[in-house]
């Protein structure tokens, strides 16, 4: 009763054969198919970039008046 046999397998298959028909199974075969591709193929890309260089941090020091984040301002 715990493991299903080889026939309980395939009357599940042709139970989602019935319900979804072989087009559209097709479909989101190649669909999922495409998406495993693309993804392989974005972490080999990925992993042949070299690493970005490390910012440099600064501690922000309150008593210093004059320092200012250059970032921060923009011109209007």
């Amino acid at each position: 009763m715990g493991s299903l046999s080889i026939w309980h397998w395939l009357i599940v298959l042709v139970i989602v054969v019935l319900v979804f028909g072989t087009k559209k199974l097709k479909n989101i075969g190649s669909d999922l198919g495409g998406a495993v591709k693309g993804f392989k193929d974005g972490m080999r890309d990925g992993s042949a970039a070299e690493p970005a260089a490390p910012v440099q941090q600064v501690a922000n020091k309150a008593s210093d008046a004059n320092t200012v984040d250059v970032e921060a301002k923009t011109k209007s």
